[in-house]
């Protein structure tokens, strides 16, 4: 019980970190997961809708609801699929970049705020710890 109940507290600590940093940039927090997800891919920014639902493991209908919304925004833009005439790619505007970019650094602050009470060594340890431990839940 220490040991999840210290998680569990940690874990409300870090929600709160991450509304924080995404609200100064005007950001929910589904959004900054699609908007990284592209930002993660490399140039030119842009992944399918299908790429998108495994990055950000939801389901079809709710993948097109949030790019619609992040679409209307000018966070992101459809274009159409080169490979593929009935497909789409979904991309990263400039203004979605510097969106996710400015949430990002604001998220990293805060994160190092987190943990500015361990030292390097302590951090890393925790973190094998952490991967040790969630594991079999990501392999499921």
């Amino acid at each position: 019980m220490g040991v999840l109940s210290r998680v569990s507290r940690l874990a409300r600590h870090l929600d709160r970190a991450r509304s924080q940093a995404f609200g100064a940039h005007e950001l929910e927090s589904w959004e900054f997961d699609v908007l990284s997800a592209l930002r993660r891919s490399g140039e030119p920014y842009q992944l399918s809708p299908g790429q998108l639902i495994r990055e950000t493991m939801v389901t079809s209908g709710t993948m097109t609801n949030r790019v619609d919304r992040l679409a209307a925004r000018g966070l992101v833009e459809r274009l159409p699929d080169p490979r593929d005439r009935r497909g789409v790619q979904v991309r990263l505007t400039a203004a979605g970049r510097r969106t996710v970019d400015g949430a990002l650094e604001a998220l990293l602050q805060r994160e190092h705020l987190l943990l500015s009470q361990l030292s390097g060594p302590e951090s890393d340890r925790l973190a094998d710890l952490l991967r040790t431990l969630v594991t079999p839940f990501d392999s499921a």
